[in-house]
């Protein structure tokens, strides 16, 4: 009875924090376009230091969001698919949960500061997807609050809804971040390749790290395997007892 009166206090939550934006996103709207027209005449965006200082803390924020927790996440309750111990499953599966709580609310206060401070036409691809993702990124986290016992009936069709929508926000949120950065270098002219060139490192990390934990478990079972098969000796090695059995007769 507890369980279900905290989900459903941590849903109202949710909800009411997704509602009390939309208010701000049309009052947004509305001084934006008054500064779009004024500043229409100029292809190249000039930022005041506040609004440069802005920018950077929300792409940071989204990166840490989407381009690191969100995946990390994922690596670390991919763990527990082999995990026997009953403590260090629980372990596993409330970092997954904290990492994914951490995320969800850096989204949050992310989006609170675009809608304050940013153009909102949503009339190109990274607000676009970033309104969309903002909406998919409770999904999963709603899902995890209202999760089935193992063993239960819908645990599978859950399990299936979780990971799905999990990695595909994580994949829409990394390739956001590339078009946030992109949106950034064609509106201010700066370049933004060394950040390219290290989000692509660490998604190459994570993508390593991902695979290899397929193969981890037959890679450990290889290698037991291994280890355990007894080595036939060799001539040159052979025991006491069997160079007694193969000697000539006297």
């Amino acid at each position: 009875m507890i369980r279900i009166t905290t989900q459903k206090v941590i849903l109202h939550v949710a909800i009411f924090i997704i509602v009390a934006l939309l208010p701000l996103v049309t009052a947004t709207q509305k001084h934006a376009k008054k500064i779009i027209h004024e500043c229409s005449d100029h292809k190249v965006l000039e930022l005041s230091p506040k609004l440069s200082f802005q920018i950077i803390l929300h792409g940071i924020l989204l990166w840490a969001s989407m381009g690191f927790l969100m995946p990390i996440a994922i690596l670390v309750i991919r763990m527990s698919n082999k995990e026997q111990n009953g403590r260090r499953l629980k372990m596993i599966v409330y970092t997954h949960a904290s990492l994914q709580i951490l995320s969800v609310l850096l989204v949050a206060v992310a989006t609170i500061m675009s809608v304050i401070n940013f153009e909102n036409f949503f009339d190109n691809t990274h607000q676009r997807l970033g309104l969309a993702l903002y909406v998919a990124i409770w999904l999963p986290f709603i899902a995890g609050i209202f999760r089935p016992d193992r063993g239960s009936k819908n645990r599978g069709v859950w399990y299936a809804f979780h990971w799905l929508i999990g990695v595909t926000v994580t994949l829409l949120g990394i390739i956001n971040v590339y078009i946030g950065l992109q949106a950034y270098n064609t509106k201010t002219m700066k370049s933004t390749s060394v950040w390219n060139w290290l989000f692509s490192i660490e998604v190459g990390v994570i993508a390593f790290v991902y695979l290899f934990q397929e193969k981890w478990q037959y890679i450990k079972q290889s290698g037991g395997i291994l280890g355990n098969e007894s080595v036939r000796p060799t001539d040159q090695e052979a025991s006491p007892t069997q160079k007694k059995e193969i000697s000539p007769m006297a």
